[in-house]
């Protein structure tokens, strides 16, 4: 097997590493492979939108999720330098409701991380020019996407303090994440996926 899944705490979302060919030339990976992937995930990814992000250190970035349906299920990995991805559970009623979980993207171990429909995700960018592309099931939707504030103390994402050269990091948001609302106040205002609809929605992708 040339990638291996593993499914996190937050239900939906896996953790993918892929096995590294190198030699003197440099390296090689499939950093996807479709017949593993819907082993673990139970249904294939429909690919409608790639993006790129490039970040200085410190940037942070999220927490964003779309309206289920369609919900926006997104495959993200770095191809250069290092961020903490994040997802997080902002469906409501879910078992896990609010629970987060991480993982390292780099291009030293080259891990991917997979989100499904209805999940929150926010990454915080460790050295200059990281640089994430990430798959998505479904293109951006204007009206339709929401974000919960990545600082909120409720939700308590443990991010890190240092760069991965080791110094200090001072963590930059844009306005519209700074001005996001909380999980509670999102949950309030109706913003929330709700579980079962989007249990309901995936279930139709199989």
């Amino acid at each position: 097997m040339t990638v291996d899944i593993r499914e996190l705490k937050v239900a939906g979302s896996w953790e993918v590493t892929p096995k590294q060919f190198g030699d003197d030339r440099g390296v090689f990976l499939e950093w996807f492979k479709e017949p593993t992937f819907v082993d673990a995930v139970g249904y294939s990814l429909n690919l409608a939108q790639a993006n790129c992000s490039v970040s200085a250190a410190g940037v942070l970035r999220g927490i964003h999720f779309a309206d289920v349906p369609p919900g926006q299920a997104k495959y993200v990995t770095c191809v250069r330098g290092a961020v903490l991805d994040v997802v997080v559970d902002t469906r409501v009623d879910s078992p896990t409701f609010g629970t987060w979980d991480s993982v390292l993207l780099d291009d030293v171990d080259r891990r991917a991380i997979y989100l499904s429909e209805g999940l929150g995700h926010a990454f915080l960018s460790l050295e200059d020019d990281s640089t994430v592309v990430y798959l998505c099931s479904s293109g951006y939707a204007p009206g339709h996407e929401r974000g919960i504030n990545p600082l909120d103390p409720e939700i308590g994402i443990e991010w890190p303090t240092t760069s991965r050269s080791g110094s200090t990091l001072e963590l930059s948001l844009s306005e519209k994440d700074t001005s996001a609302p909380s999980l509670s106040e999102a949950t309030d205002q109706g913003l929330l996926p709700r579980y079962d609809n989007v249990r309901d929605w995936v279930d139709g992708l199989t």
